[in-house]
This record gives C-alpha cells, structure tokens and sequence, in this order.
C-alpha cells in the first residue's frame, strides 16, 4: 500500500486503517499544522508525528494505547503520595510552560516536539480544544501533561516529571476528573510501561475509532477543578 501524500494547502486525510504495518501506523505525509487540520486529524484518530528536519508524518497505529477512568491504577506508592495533597494540580494555567517542558531534550533521544508543534497546539489551546494539567510544589511546576479534547476522549501528546511521579499525578487527577465528567477515555497513542504502571491497555484500530466517531458530537465542557476533598 502506497503511503498518501497531503496537499500542503488542502489536505484530506485517507481513511486510517490504509496506514502501513511497517513502519506501524504511518498514514500520511506533508500536508499542514493549521488548526484546522489537527481538529480534523484527532477527529479521525490520526496524529502528527516526525523529528526537526522531516516532513509532517502522520499516524494511526493498528493497536492504540488508552487508559479508562475506572481503570486506572494507583499502586500504594502513589495513592499514599495523591493523600499528602502535597502538591496543587490545576488545567490551563501554564500551558506554555508545559508544552516547553515537555520540549525539553530527553537525554541522547532529543526531542520531536518542533517549534512549529509548539505553535501549532498553541493555537489549538487558544481556540479552546488543546489543554494542559499542570502540577505545583508551591509555585513551582513540577509536572504535567498537554493534548487535544475530541468529544469523550482526551488525546494525550506529552508529559513531563520534575519530580518522582510529577506526571503520574497529573494523569491521576485527569482521569478522576474525567470519569466524573462522563468523559471516556485517555487516548496515549503508543504504549509504553509508564502507561502501562497505570492501567493502561490497547484497543485494535477499528475499535478506537468506533469509539472516538460515537463522541465526536457529544462535546463536553472542560471545567477542570482539582477539588481538595480526598478521593484517594
């Protein structure tokens, strides 16, 4: 199957399930990261993903990495850490500031979060469909994480840790949220054994796209608040 190539100025995305098994789930290349185009992207359950120097490279892996809220997991390390409410966890505060973080080169591995990324999901968080977590010791940012809301789903992009866990609370507290929100699901895109410490699992391609067009419409508000109740 032959890889699609996007019009820089008008780009249509193919259907996902044409995406290659080798390398897995590469779709599409070229194309734009107008605002427009990643709304539409994250609709059908394809993301952007390529290193400084290439072109756009677009994906939709055959298994996707996801995590529910109710199956989410909190081993006893971190429930005893969420229960000292030692740290303040907020939405949309410093959303620069943790897609930066997130930017940050990660030993020998670099980064792949671009200028152009940066700018791209900046104005995605301006128009109200990117968000970020953020996590404070004081008035420091220790954590967080950033992505795109799509109807039930949360489309995770990147996180970061300044401290043990920093990111693992984050995800904790966005979940909670989530579930009692009616929200569904945490998309992560590639499974790693962070994600999986916390519950996570994969679904097969079809699935989570069956998932993902049944919430397209039924957009709900993102009114994050970090109760200081214990639900832990």
């Amino acid at each position: 199957m032959n890889l699609a190539v996007l019009h820089p100025g008008n780009p249509v995305f193919p259907n996902p399930n044409n995406a290659l098994k080798d390398p897995d789930g590469l779709l599409a290349v070229g194309g734009n990261l107008d605002a427009n185009t990643l709304i539409s992207a994250y609709r059908h359950g394809i993301f952007p993903w390529y290193e400084d120097g290439e072109p756009i490279l677009w994906w939709s892996p055959v298994e996707r990495c996801i995590i529910r809220p109710e199956t989410l997991y909190i081993s006893s390390r971190l429930r005893r850490l969420l229960k000292q409410q030692r740290y303040t966890v907020t939405s949309d505060q410093a959303f620069a500031s943790v897609i930066s973080a997130c930017a940050e080169p990660r030993g020998i591995e670099g980064t792949w979060i671009t200028t152009d990324m940066i700018n791209a999901y900046t104005e995605l968080y301006r128009r109200g469909h990117a968000h970020s977590i953020e996590v404070w010791e004081a008035d420091r940012l220790v954590g967080g994480i950033y992505g795109v809301h799509v109807g039930r789903v949360f489309c995770g992009e990147s996180m970061f840790s300044k401290v043990s866990n920093g990111s693992k609370i984050a995800i904790a507290h966005l979940l909670q949220w989530m579930g009692n929100q009616g929200m569904t699901m945490l998309d992560c895109q590639i499974v790693n054994p962070h994600l999986v410490s916390l519950g996570a699992q994969t679904l097969p391609r079809q699935a989570f796209l069956d998932h993902l067009k049944a919430g397209t419409n039924q957009h709900l508000p993102w009114n994050f608040s970090h109760s200081s109740a214990d639900p832990w």
